[in-house]
């Protein structure tokens, strides 16, 4: 199962279902849930912003197939992860701007380091929305050890394909008196709900576009 560090909240159903306090910290046109079951949740048609576990670093060699310590070339990392969010039109904006830092081992000389990254929007955790490539460069001056740089992606979601039918939306919000049946009944365990909730879901994940054997060596170290 693939795993995600949130910068906005955290994946899926669990983001949504929070402390009460939560409710003040909900932004215009988001919908707010605290009536009922003693329930909070915060739905918005702004995707969570994240990295994926294992692509926020990569690491380079100097020669191919020797990943030892003694070969390393160039390390550099993800960082400083922050989103903006538009969702005033009927196209949700959503943009990501991060900083990479990096080290290099061989410090003669002055150079340049290109290293690739992708930005990804998922729906409901699993579905790939669209996904591109861009690219981040890096220059360190003579003798410097560090160097860092600065990227966006941004990306773009259907608002009604991240807004709840209105149907679902009553069901959530409907105020429940004692002695009603389904008093005591949280409508977010309903497996209708739950499902139209995961649809509305959108994610857009930001990390360094790796080769299979550098995602290995992210995740074996």
């Amino acid at each position: 199962m693939t795993h995600f560090r949130m910068t906005r909240g955290k994946s899926a159903l669990t983001a949504l279902v929070l402390a009460g306090a939560l409710a003040g910290c909900a932004g215009e046109g988001d919908l707010v849930v605290n009536q009922g079951v003693g329930i909070t949740a915060v739905l918005s048609t702004c995707p969570d912003v994240g990295i994926p576990d294992y692509t926020g670093d990569v690491t380079t060699f100097r020669t191919a197939g020797d990943q030892t310590q003694g070969n390393l070339d160039v390390s550099a990392a993800i960082t400083n992860l922050r989103s903006t969010c538009n969702d005033t039109g009927d196209q949700v904006y959503s943009e990501a701007s991060f900083d990479v830092r990096a080290r290099r081992t061989d410090v003669r000389g002055a150079r340049t380091v290109t290293l690739p990254y992708f930005v990804t929007v998922l729906r409901g955790s699993s579905a790939v929305v669209t996904k591109r490539v861009g690219e981040v460069t890096l220059s360190f001056a003579d003798g410097e050890e560090r160097a860092t740089a600065s990227a966006k992606a941004g990306s773009y979601v259907e608002r009604s394909a991240a807004t709840l039918p209105e149907d679902i939306r009553e069901r959530i919000t409907r105020k429940r008196r004692a002695g009603d049946p389904d008093a005591a009944l949280d409508p977010l365990a309903d497996p209708e709900v739950k499902a139209a909730i995961q649809r509305t879901r959108f994610e857009m994940l930001v990390g360094f576009q790796l080769s299979e054997s550098q995602l290995a060596y992210n995740a074996t170290r």
